[in-house]
C-alpha cells in the first residue's frame, strides 16, 4: 500500500481537517492517509516556518485549516516559493462567504467547539503537553497520565501532541547520557512511562535533515553515528532498568505508535 504523508496544521486543535482527510482516505483504499504529523495550536509565523520547513524535507502534503488571514498568506507564500503541495481546507468557503454576505469572517480559532466539553478536555491535554515537553519541567511527570523517554528525534513531541489531542496528558523527557535524571522518574508507575527508540542510520539521517533545515552544519557530534549508537545503547538500557514498554518508532507512523501506548494501557488496566 502506497504511503502519503501529511502534515496537519491548524491554529486549533485539528480536528476539523482530520474529519475531512478520513473522508477523502475513504476515497482511496489502496492509498495509506494515516502517516499524519498533527500542528496544534500554530498561530505564529516562527513556529509556522519551522512546520513548513520540516514538510518541504519530507515531501509532505501539508493540510491547513488556519483562520488567520496573515497567517495563511504566510503559507500560500512560501508554497509558492519552494513548491510545497499545500491544502487550505478553510480560506476558499470563507472567502465567498464574505464576498456573498459582505462581513468579515471573525477569525477565532475553535469558535465551532466553544461549548464542547470534550473540546475543552482535549485543549487541556494539549496545553499540558506543551507545557510539559522536552523536559521543561519534571514536576509535570507526576500528574502525567503518559511520560515518553527517548533520545533526540524520536518522535516525542508529535507523538505527545498526538495523544493530547486524543484526551491524554502527555509529558516528555530527552534522554542525553550526560545529563542525570530528574528525580520524578524514579516516583512514576513504570506502567505509565512508555521508551522510544529507533536504528542509528535513520536516526542519523533526520538528524542531519534536522540541522539542514536550519541552515547548520549537517555533520557534527550530534550526527557522528559513533554518538548516536552511544545514546540509543543508554536509552535502551534505561528502559530496561526502567521496566517499560518500548516501541521502535523507525518502523511506525505516530498513528500507530499512539495506537500501540494505548494496547498497552488498556491491557494493564485489564490486568489490574
Amino acid at each position: 500500500m502506497k504511503n502519503v504523508r501529511l502534515y496537519l496544521i491548524s491554529d486549533s486543535v485539528g480536528e476539523t481537517a482530520q474529519k475531512l482527510i478520513s473522508a477523502v482516505s475513504a476515497q482511496f483504499p489502496t492509498i495509506d492517509l494515516s502517516d499524519i504529523q498533527l500542528y496544534p495550536f500554530t498561530n505564529d509565523e516562527e513556529s509556522l516556518l519551522e512546520i513548513l520547513q520540516d514538510a518541504l524535507l519530507d515531501k509532505s502534503i501539508v493540510v491547513t485549516t488556519l483562520v488567520n488571514k496573515d497567517l495563511v498568506k504566510f503559507v500560500e507564500a512560501f508554497a509558492k516559493r519552494t513548491g510545497l503541495q499545500h491544502v487550505d481546507f478553510m480560506t476558499p468557503l470563507i472567502s465567498v462567504i464574505e464576498a456573498t454576505v459582505g462581513l468579515q469572517a471573525v477569525q477565532e480559532p475553535g469558535a465551532i467547539h466553544r461549548l464542547n466539553q470534550e473540546y475543552f478536555s482535549r485543549v487541556a491535554a494539549m496545553e499540558f503537553a506543551v507545557k510539559y515537553d522536552d523536559g521543561k519541567d519534571p514536576r509535570g511527570f507526576l500528574d502525567a497520565d503518559i511520560v515518553l523517554l527517548g533520545v533526540s528525534r524520536t518522535s516525542k513531541t508529535p507523538l505527545s501532541l498526538y495523544m493530547a489531542n486524543r484526551g491524554y496528558k502527555v509529558a516528555n523527557l530527552p534522554l542525553i547520557p550526560e545529563v542525570a535524571l530528574p528525580k520524578e522518574i524514579n516516583q512514576i508507575d513504570p506502567q505509565k512511562m512508555i521508551g522510544l527508540t529507533t536504528n542509528s542510520d535513520s536516526l542519523v539521517e533526520i538528524r542531519r535533515s534536522r540541522l539542514a533545515s536550519l541552515g547548520l552544519k549537517e555533520t557534527t557530534n550530534y550526527t557522528e553515528p559513533s554518538r548516536i549508537d552511544d545514546e540509543l545503547a543508554y536509552a535502551n538500557q534505561l528502559f530496561q532498568e526502567l521496566g517499560i514498554n518500548v516501541i521502535d518508532v523507525s518502523k511506525r507512523s505516530i498513528e500507530e505508535s499512539s495506537m500501540l501506548i494505548e494496547e498497552f494501557f488498556k491491557n494493564n488496566a485489564y490486568a489490574h
